[in-house]
């Protein structure tokens, strides 16, 4: 081949990739939105993770019974990991029989299964059995408030510590409305199984029916979980989720007067973000978009996709044309493992980068024989003389 010819041809690995994106919407006036009575609040969309609505939505709170969401978080990680069964059956300690505020009514020594306590926290919002499971889980309730502490900095909850199970009042346990919409989340995508038991209306246990203090479950059909708070200290809080037209959005509202009052500051931000905003995913976890050019190795080329989906926010209106555009790196050379970083997709929005990520190799290449990396570096030598 002629040199001249062969690295003409080289060169089309340092070029950019365009991949146009339409999504056509009609124009309208996006309104500033709704300012709620409540000291902290954040509307999160349920599938991108943006947040579209906050205020103070960092600020560390006492979270109540929202803390509940973690307990039982943990609960359901340790189940989908084996370490314990929903029909374990849980003896009920002293410590958990006595512990105050909202209950479940279990009784001192008696057995629980674990499925019990759970709906048991999730719907009754009962403290003994929150401490109930936590000591199961762990051996005590101090020693559970570790595996919070360390799951909430493994989900990237930069706003929270915690000190027990329940949420009662410490002066060292707190938590934030965007950190707790950050847990919602995790409980909806990571398990839809147990994310189910949050949209149960009531809860049957020991001769006493006790309703779940979700008023919108009852309000708004689209609404499907997730849970209540209320103390002297942190006032009445609400994180709620609903789903309409295939988008989800996650709210989390801090410190409201009253049980009404949060349910219906709740749905004021559900309105404006289902009204207002729109979701979509563009590009699947692990879809081949590109392929790439790979020196020295058994192979000649690597398939090149993102490690997570790609799915964006935005207002409704705002875009008639997202442009996507890749680039790959011109001189891979192999071994190659899979997942390794081998370029960078940007999605803008006029001039505007509304979102950008990482190419990774879907997989991997390795090094290739002794004659092929020695033809492989005669051409890379010509090719950086014409590039």
């Amino acid at each position: 081949m002629n040199i001249t010819r062969f690295a003409r041809h080289l060169s089309l690995f340092a070029l950019l990739i365009t991949a146009p994106l339409t999504w056509a919407a009609q124009e309208q006036v996006i309104p500033s939105p709704p300012q709620l009575a409540a000291k902290s609040y954040v509307l999160l969309d349920g599938t991108s993770g943006k947040v579209l609505v906050e205020n103070n939505g960092d600020q560390r709170l006492p979270p109540a019974s929202l803390t509940k969401l973690m307990t039982a978080y943990i609960a359901t990680l340790e189940i989908r990991k084996g370490q314990i069964g929903e029909q374990d059956l849980v003896t009920v300690s002293e410590h958990a029989w006595r512990t105050g505020g909202s209950r479940m009514f279990i009784q001192v020594g008696t057995q629980v299964s674990v499925s019990d306590l759970l709906h048991g926290i999730i719907i009754q919002s009962g403290n003994d059995a929150s401490v109930a499971l936590a000591e199961y889980i762990a051996g005590s309730e101090d020693a559970f408030a570790d595996m919070m502490n360390t799951t909430a900095e493994r989900l990237g909850m930069k706003n929270s510590h915690f000190m027990n199970a329940t949420g009662l009042p410490h002066p060292e346990h707190y938590s934030s409305a965007h950190d707790m919409a950050i847990l919602a989340q995790a409980i909806i995508h990571e398990d839809p199984e147990h994310y189910a038991i949050y949209s149960q209306k009531e809860f049957f246990w020991n001769n006493i029916k006790q309703p779940n203090r979700n008023l919108l479950l009852w309000r708004d059909k689209t609404v499907d979980g997730l849970k209540t708070g209320h103390t002297d200290e942190a006032g009445f809080c609400l994180v709620a989720s609903a789903v309409r037209d295939n988008a989800r959005m996650i709210t989390s509202v801090f410190g409201t007067v009253s049980e009404q009052a949060r349910a219906a500051e709740t749905q004021k931000l559900l309105t404006y973000g289902f009204r207002f905003f729109e979701s979509q995913t563009f590009y699947k976890q692990g879809q081949e978009l590109a392929q790439a050019q790979v020196w020295k190795g058994t192979a000649h080329q690597v398939k090149a996709g993102l490690s997570k989906d790609l799915t964006l926010t935005l207002p409704k209106g705002q875009a008639k044309q997202l442009q996507a555009t890749m680039s790959l790196e011109p001189q891979l050379i192999a071994p190659i493992k899979q997942g390794d970083v081998i370029g960078k997709v940007e999605v803008k929005l006029g001039d505007q980068v509304v979102h950008s990520a990482d190419l990774v190799a879907l997989e991997a290449v390795d090094e290739g024989g002794f004659f092929r990396r020695v033809w492989d570096s005669i051409r890379l030598f010509f090719y950086g003389l014409f590039n």
